[in-house]
């Protein structure tokens, strides 16, 4: 038999919680996170992108860059994040790793540039909103994506001799010294492209350039219309040597001023529009003031400790003292491999030696023999035989001319790879479904 007093107490209970239970539920209910694109194994979830969205937000008000509309930005920030994505998977699917020790450094550096303590650098964070632990994994990314792009592509690059002469050549001939900081805008429109949806494509190029005419912010247009990876950025490109800029581009660049844009340009990827920021005259010559020096190693091993090391040298020391022949000594005691040439190194630039040697070697007039002196390599005496005033302008623009080449091919190449990347991934999006 059921205890009466209980029944009553039970209904009572039942019947406050009926009551109450609306009010309960409406005050508990959270908005649960969802998932806005399935990128592979990994999933992107909608607070993921809204913190993004927030902190490039907050990046280009601070660089005063008018922001596009909302959903356009959104779109573009959800891209990236899938192009990231899909790198990390990939960096940690080949072995690649950032240790712990690497990443603290790499802080430490940050903060030292910031002029700040890691103490004062963590509550500088927090004052800008931004926790340390994420700060942190983010940095960590960074540099994975740098170490995958050098491994996957840049070390992949070869350059020729004659890639350089050419380059070189192509210059001249162009009269192409001028250079150009330049914004850029792409509407993608591949050859391949349909005739009714390169219509559409065209139009929005049109629409862009129209806008740009009227006076809107460039950076605003491209965040809003460009394919770029470097859209939201402005699709700034920085400063360009003539040589650099693809003759279609280069062509439509010559007449125009700074603060000017060129018409609609058609190559293979699509719709470019461009923008002359600035622009600035060629480079003089570059003369280097380079000095003629020998000299006479003894270097330290498990054999030769540091004072068998300065025994032997101030023996050498004597010896040159009263007279003997540097280069006989050099080729009898040096370490180093040009002592088969009397210890001659030839013609030194600037930076081409150890901050001890160079600083010696600056302080000899010609002729003058140093004492010995300690670099990492081992223990040192020095002769400078001659110097001289060298016009180096065409080592300089050999080497420009390959940084130049490394630059483009680098950025054509790893394009190409994220793209084929994309291409053999499962990437489903669900951002539509919010609209």
């Amino acid at each position: 038999m059921f205890n009466l007093k209980f029944v009553s107490i039970f209904s009572l209970l039942l019947f406050c919680l009926s009551v109450n239970s609306e009010p309960l539920m409406q005050s508990e209910i959270i908005k649960m996170d969802r998932i806005v694109a399935i990128v592979d194994q990994v999933v992107i979830t909608e607070n993921e992108l809204a913190d993004r969205i927030k902190t490039v937000t907050a990046q280009l008000e601070k660089q005063g860059t008018e922001l596009p509309p909302p959903a356009v930005l959104e779109k573009q920030i959800l891209e990236r994040m899938i192009t990231d994505s899909l790198q990390l998977q990939f960096a940690s699917q080949t072995g690649l790793r950032v240790d712990d020790n690497q990443l603290d450094k790499t802080i430490e550096r940050i903060a030292n540039q910031n002029k700040m303590d890691i103490p004062t650098f963590k509550k500088a964070l927090l004052e800008d909103g931004i926790q340390y632990r994420k700060f942190r994994e983010d940095i960590r990314n960074e540099i994975t994506l740098a170490r995958l792009r050098e491994r996957e592509v840049d070390n992949r690059i070869n350059i020729t001799e004659s890639e350089i002469d050419s380059f070189i050549a192509m210059q001249a001939a162009s009269n192409s010294s001028d250079e150009f900081e330049i914004s850029h805008i792409l509407v993608r429109a591949p050859e391949d492209t349909a005739p009714e949806d390169l219509k559409k494509l065209r139009a929005k190029a049109e629409e862009a350039l129209t806008q740009l005419q009227g006076g809107k912010d460039f950076a605003k247009i491209s965040a809003s219309f460009s394919d770029a990876p470097n859209a939201l950025e402005g699709g700034s490109l920085g400063w360009k040597n003539g040589s650099q800029i693809p003759a279609l581009f280069f062509e439509a660049l010559k007449p125009l001023k700074a603060g000017e844009v060129s018409g609609i340009l058609r190559s293979p990827n699509g719709f470019h529009i461009l923008k002359v920021t600035n622009r600035r005259g060629g480079t003089s010559p570059l003369v280097v003031g380079q000095t003629h020096v020998r000299h006479i190693l003894i270097k330290f091993s498990e054999v030769v400790s540091e004072k068998d090391a300065m025994t032997r040298m101030i023996s050498i020391k004597e010896r040159l003292d009263n007279g003997e022949k540097f280069e006989d000594l050099a080729r009898q005691y040096s370490d180093d491999g040009s002592a088969k040439s009397g210890g001659d190194l030839g013609w030194v630039n600037p930076g081409d030696t150890v901050p001890e040697f160079e600083k010696t070697m600056n302080a000899l007039a010609p002729g003058e023999i140093s004492n010995i002196i300690k670099t990492q390599f081992g223990l040192h005496i020095l002769q400078v035989i001659d110097r001289r005033n060298q016009d180096m302008s065409k080592e300089a623009a050999r080497i420009k001319a390959r940084q130049e080449i490394r630059a483009r091919k680098s950025d054509e190449a790893f394009q190409d790879w994220v793209r084929e990347l994309r291409d053999r991934a499962f990437v489903e999006l669900r951002l539509e479904d919010k609209y």
